[in-house]
């Protein structure tokens, strides 16, 4: 039993929760998905925007094989991009703690989201959906400002950039082989 979760361009499938689960523990899950705060977004389901976070999902007649749509509920302040060096850490410390909190997410979510991808990889939409949130946390690292005399913070960052990117080879590589394993059975039967 399973729900479509429509997310900007995105759409994947995931298991419909007990319908006593809250709205808040579902916004929680969803988090973990799609990597936003999980009061960022907005839930609509069946034309319904799911404001009660302590409503159950039964209160808006989830049902498996329904869509779901998120939606940001935070809308552009300024037509122009934030300039990072406005977000960046001030001091050494908090960089390193800021690199270790992406990677901690990375590996918490995304790297054990890669692992069961690999075992079934079937749904070209899913290796979309994760190689563009490994970018996505690639980038966030890539944009810290980190001051050229923090020996520490610098190779922090490095290690991290080679940890997410590993991730993102064997996400990449496992999707090649079993494309090409498929193909070569499709060559075989006739």
């Amino acid at each position: 039993m399973s729900i479509t979760v429509k997310w900007g361009r995105e759409r994947f499938q995931i298991p419909l929760p007990s319908l006593d689960t809250t709205v808040a523990v579902f916004r929680q899950t969803l988090s973990e998905h799609t990597h936003l705060p999980p009061n960022s977004f907005k839930l609509i389901y069946a034309g319904a925007v799911m404001k009660d976070d302590s409503a159950p999902l039964s209160a808006y007649k989830m049902r498996s094989g329904g869509t779901l749509l998120i939606l940001d509920s935070k809308p552009a302040t300024s037509p122009g991009p934030v300039p990072v060096a406005s977000k960046a850490p001030k001091t050494e410390a908090s960089t390193i703690q800021t690199i270790q909190a992406e990677l901690a997410k990375v590996q918490g979510t995304l790297e054990p989201s890669v692992d069961a991808f690999l075992r079934t990889p079937t749904a070209d939409t899913e290796h979309t959906r994760l190689g563009e949130l490994l970018l996505q946390a690639l980038l966030r690292l890539d944009a810290l400002a980190i001051d050229s005399t923090w020996v520490d913070a610098r190779r922090e960052r490095k290690g991290a950039v080679r940890a997410v990117q590993g991730v993102l080879d064997r996400l990449d590589k496992g999707w090649r082989e079993a494309r090409a394993q498929a193909e070569s059975q499709d060559e075989i039967e006739p």
